[in-house]
């Protein structure tokens, strides 16, 4: 519901739904600070006007979001979410699959394997936040 009582509108459903997903990992990995909250809110504003002028995408909110935010952390921050399966080489980052796509995964290339939904790293990594 919106502030005013109104049901949302799927758009804003994925929207909210794409912010909630990614703060859940940013929690798990322990780097949600608020200036990394603050890239996580001018993702989902950036994604409103893109959904809005292609609302075939909705269901690929939740993937680009969480690319938005990994791109940005790398750039302020350093490399997230670092690959938890991994043991021997440099620390490396997931990646989001499918790039443009529903059902978004964290991935590491590297070992081949799907590590988890998009909004489950902490399931992976053992790091739930508590409830």
């Amino acid at each position: 519901m919106d502030p005013t009582g109104n049901p949302l509108s799927p758009p804003e459903q994925a929207l909210h739904a794409a912010r909630a997903r990614v703060l859940a990992d940013l929690i798990a990995g322990q780097v949600a600070e608020a200036d990394v909250v603050s890239l996580v809110e001018e993702s989902v504003a950036q994604r409103r006007w893109w959904v809005e002028q292609w609302p075939e995408g909705v269901e690929f909110v939740a993937g680009l979001v969480a690319q938005d935010v990994q791109d940005a952390l790398l750039e302020r921050h350093g490399r997230w979410p670092l690959c938890p399966v991994c043991t021997t080489g440099g620390p490396h980052a997931l990646d989001v699959e499918p790039e443009l796509g529903p059902d978004p995964h964290w991935v590491c290339h590297e070992a081949g394997v799907k590590i988890s939904p998009v909004g489950s790293l902490g399931s992976a990594t053992g790091t739930n936040p508590p409830s």
